[in-house]
């Protein structure tokens, strides 16, 4: 890659970041409520986001199954008893990121 386009990669990059952070504000101002159905995706689209995320890994556990499939299960199952008890997502996750990868290198 040449200089110029090295520059012209980096601004373009630079254009839309700034673009996709700043075009909500612009969009959605604060004089106007937010529209309804912009509340209903931020509410529920995190939610839906990170079960989709946590099916897909269990489902490519299941289908190569080996000794890491019992120890992902074992974290997973770690994870929701933390969450069930503490209720605080930060914890929950960092618990069974901890959990998964000390029984992986202990093993």
């Amino acid at each position: 890659m040449t200089l110029n386009e090295q520059i012209c990669t980096i601004a373009i990059a630079v254009l839309t970041t700034m673009a996709s952070r700043f075009l909500p504000f612009v969009i959605f101002n604060s004089k106007k409520p937010t529209p309804a159905f912009v509340s209903y995706l931020g509410d529920n689209l995190p939610p839906a986001i990170l079960g989709i995320l946590v099916v897909y890994c269990y489902k490519t556990q299941l289908l190569h199954p080996n000794y890491d499939t019992f120890l992902a299960a074992i974290a997973g199952l770690l994870t929701v008893g933390v969450h069930i008890y503490k209720k605080n997502m930060l914890l929950s996750i960092l618990v069974g990121t901890v959990s998964y990868v000390a029984f992986v290198y202990l093993t």
